[in-house]
């Protein structure tokens, strides 16, 4: 259901005030977050719950989001071919940049070896740390991951949180949908409205989201402290390094193939991102990068099936922390892979990556199940990287993040569903009056 645009008169917009702006807002309370966390830690720790809640509440949100827009996307096509059509692109597209991602962390893991010369001994670490990581991990088997997708009942899929099981009933309730034809669309007509007011709620939950981000950041520094921030040892370096290559030069390639700058995208989304950095997760910002890639002339029915699911199937960050973190536990062991090995390590983490949520601890957990699989690397061996995983969490989901934003264009382009003068009317910020909804100016309006 489209809203008619607005007409704005030159020289009538209101100019919003640089405080009023939600990436402003996110950026001073993150720096206030290391202030505390780094002054009085205690105090930081103690604010863990802000961080917490802000979650819950994005959490809350996420599911009736996804059906809808799902649902929406799919029923609104003529057929259902198009369907299959567009999910066989957005998959291709997966597949290639997972495993490319992978790649890239087992090579620069082989190059730079930032576990050589620890020479830990397996048999000496303590692996009740990573036990409770274990014990999730075991879950994650292939077998146990495709049976993870059907929900209970439908009811169940939106309110147990889990975004496989939501987009498996919102894909089969929407081809059902298509499938009807005009008898279900009254049915489409109120999913489209409800859309509309579950859109507005989620502008007023990113109203709190300087709150979580502030206390997210105070707990991170007050127990890690803040000379963590700086020194953080080779591996957190070396993942982060070999992350900005990949956005920047890897998806920057990609971009600019397809008529935009990583670098701009990067600009529209930086409310996003910084929430992502605050919160270490990137499923606090999928609603309102939902919204924007609309804004940015995305169809609505790419946007609603690509975004969920790559944040399923697509996580470039997490595949790279993966097969580094991997490589690098066995060079700290002193375990010397064979090449034959370390492509049976690629192969089982390309599975195992599959359906790993952007949330904090995800990637942790599913190296865990990836090391389980490949006994030639201590599972033990993760209880060194325990204590820097948070920071490695925000680098994951910054990644990842970027990595769902820029298939969503791409995806778009390659169905011509995609407006390009109004992508670099955005990109440019030089959107203009005619091509701003309503909806558009409320999250302008909030500094989104």
């Amino acid at each position: 259901m489209k809203v008619a645009p607005t007409t704005i008169l030159p020289g009538s917009e209101r100019r919003t005030p640089i405080y009023a702006h939600l990436y402003v807002q996110v950026l001073v309370a993150i720096a206030a977050g290391i202030v505390i966390g780094h002054f009085w830690p205690a105090t930081g720790e103690a604010l863990k719950p802000l961080g917490d809640f802000f979650i819950k509440l994005v959490k809350m949100i996420i599911a009736p989001v996804i059906f809808l827009t799902v649902v929406s996307g799919i029923a609104s096509m003529r057929e259902l071919s198009t369907v299959g059509r567009i999910a066989g692109k957005a998959f291709g597209y997966f597949l290639f940049f997972s495993t490319l991602a992978l790649i890239v962390g087992l090579v620069v893991a082989n190059v730079v070896q930032p576990g050589a010369g620890m020479n830990i001994d397996p048999s000496t670490l303590h692996s009740a740390a990573v036990d409770d990581y274990s014990h999730q991990a075991a879950e994650t088997s292939f077998v146990g991951f495709l049976m993870a997708i059907v929900p209970t009942t439908m009811v169940s899929a939106l309110t147990e949180g889990s975004i496989l099981q939501t987009l498996f009933v919102a894909i089969l309730f929407g081809i059902s949908l298509l499938l009807v034809g005009k008898p279900g669309e009254p049915i489409l007509d109120l999913v489209e409205r409800t859309a509309i007011v579950v859109f507005k709620l989620v502008g007023i939950l990113m109203r709190v989201a300087p709150i979580g981000a502030f206390g997210a950041i105070a707990f991170t520094i007050g127990k890690y402290g803040a000379g963590s921030l700086v020194n953080l040892g080779a591996l957190v370096a070396t993942f982060y390094l070999t992350s900005l290559f990949f956005v920047l030069v890897i998806l920057g390639a990609v971009a600019r193939l397809h008529g935009f700058s990583i670098f701009r995208l990067i600009a529209y989304l930086k409310a996003e991102l910084l929430l992502v950095l605050g919160t270490s997760s990137s499923e606090a910002a999928l609603p309102s990068l939902m919204e924007k890639l609309e804004r940015a002339g995305c169809d609505k029915k790419i946007v609603g099936l690509v975004v969920p699911t790559g944040y399923s199937f697509n996580l470039d960050g997490t595949n790279i922390y993966m097969t580094l973190a991997a490589l690098f536990i066995a060079q700290a062991c002193n375990v010397d892979l064979t090449l034959g090995q370390e492509l049976a390590l690629l192969g089982v983490a390309m599975l195992s990556s599959k359906g790993a949520a952007g949330v904090t601890g995800a990637g942790f957990i599913t190296l865990a199940a990836t090391l389980s699989i490949v006994p030639s690397v201590p599972v033990a061996g993760m209880a060194l990287i325990l204590g820097v995983d948070r920071f490695m969490s925000e680098c994951r989901s910054l990644t990842n993040f970027m990595g769902n934003a820029v298939a969503t264009i791409v995806v778009a382009r390659w169905e011509n569903a995609l407006d390009r003068d109004q992508l670099n009317a955005v990109l440019t910020n030089r959107q203009t009056a005619d091509l701003m909804t309503d909806n558009d100016k409320t999250i302008i309006e909030q500094g989104g």
